[in-house]
């Protein structure tokens, strides 16, 4: 865990929860499979903006906890 929060602040200087709306375009990059995975459950579920970017900001989360750079369709699915 500690090392998922040391990613997080070297990569934004903040971590992951203090990530503010406009700088999740920059660090909480998505594989397309994944944007397209989360669009469709925000418009399924009816998530209003602020509940996409803070599913969005828990997948950023979940995919510094496995180590990776890029957030997969499986950070998303278990951020959901």
């Amino acid at each position: 865990m500690a090392a998922a929060r040391g990613r997080a602040l070297r990569r934004q200087r903040v971590i992951n929860p203090q990530l503010q709306a406009q700088d999740l375009a920059v660090h909480a990059a998505l594989e397309p499979a994944a944007k397209s995975l989360l669009e469709r459950s925000a418009e399924k579920l009816g998530w209003s903006a602020r509940s996409f970017h803070r599913v969005l900001r828990v997948a950023r989360n979940v995919a510094d906890l496995g180590g990776a750079d890029v957030i997969a369709p499986a950070h998303g699915a278990e951020a959901i």
